[in-house]
C-alpha cells in the first residue's frame, strides 16, 4: 500500500497521519486503536516505529554547549527496604545532560561510573562549556579533561544551589519522565529505552507542533 511516511506499509497515509496525530497527543495505543479503528497490534507496532524514529532523531541532535547540568537518575525496579537511588536494587541507570535553556539528551547507562559518564560528557558536551553537576565522584576529574569551568552542589550535605550552581534543570526533566512514565503502569526492560526517548523528545520540543516534527522525520 502506497505510503509515503513509512516503506511497505500494510495502512493508507491517511491513517498512518491520524495515528501520528493521536500520538502527538500523548493517546495510548487503546485510545488510537479505537479512534482510528485499526487493531490493537497493528496500533502497537506503528508506535513502536514512531518512537524508532525519535529516538534516532533525538541521538543525531548537536553537542551540547554554554551552562551545562549533568545528573544520574534511576528508574523502575522494586524499591529495597533501606536502599534508595544508587543502593536500589533492580532499577535502570540513565545519564542525563541539560542545556540551560535548551534541550536535554539522554542515555541508558550500564553503570554511574566515572568511566562511563565521562565517556559520554566527552562526545556530547563541547570543552568550553560550564558543567554543574552534585558531589557524585563520578565526575571527578572533569577539569583534567578539558573541563576548566566545573561546579558542584553537594546534596549530600542539603546543598542543592550555589549562586548560579545547581541541577534544577535536569532534576525537572527526571520528574517529568517519571511521573509520564507511571501511565504505562511499569515499561517492560526491551522498551524502555524507547519510552525513555519519547519523554525526552517531548520535554525538548513541548512548545512545539509535535505532530508535524513526526511527520516530518518519517
Amino acid at each position: 500500500m502506497k505510503n509515503k511516511y513509512v516503506l511497505r506499509s500494510r495502512i493508507s497515509e491517511a491513517k498512518f497521519r491520524q495515528l501520528a496525530r493521536c500520538f502527538a497527543l500523548d493517546l495510548d495505543a487503546r485510545q488510537a486503536a479505537a479512534i482510528t479503528g485499526l487493531n490493537r497490534n497493528t496500533t502497537n507496532r506503528y508506535y513502536r516505529l514512531i518512537r524508532q524514529r525519535i529516538a534516532e532523531f533525538c541521538e543525531n541532535e548537536s553537542p551540547f554547549s554554554g551552562e551545562i547540568e549533568v545528573d544520574e537518575s534511576y528508574f523502575g525496579g522494586k524499591r529495597i527496604k533501606g536502599k534508595r537511588g544508587r543502593g536500589a536494587g533492580g532499577k535502570t541507570p540513565v545519564f542525563g545532560i541539560f542545556q540551560r535553556n535548551g534541550m536535554v539528551y539522554t542515555e541508558v547507562v550500564p553503570d554511574c561510573a566515572k568511566a562511563t559518564l565521562q565517556a559520554i560528557i566527552r562526545g556530547r558536551v563541547s570543552l568550553d562549556s560550564v558543567i554543574h553537576s552534585d558531589g557524585w565522584r563520578g565526575y571527578n576529574g572533569l577539569v583534567d579533561l578539558g573541563y576548566k569551568k566545573h561546579f558542584r552542589v553537594q546534596h549530600g550535605q542539603n546543598e542543592f544551589a550555589r549562586g548560579r550552581s545547581h541541577i534544577n534543570g535536569i532534576e525537572s526533566f527526571w520528574s517529568f519522565a517519571k511521573r509520564r512514565l507511571m501511565k504505562f503502569h511499569g515499561v517492560p526492560e526491551r522498551t524502555f529505552y524507547l519510552h525513555l526517548k519519547e519523554c525526552e523528545f517531548r520535554f525538548n520540543y513541548r512548545g512545539d507542533e509535535l505532530y508535524a516534527i513526526i511527520l516530518k522525520m518519517n
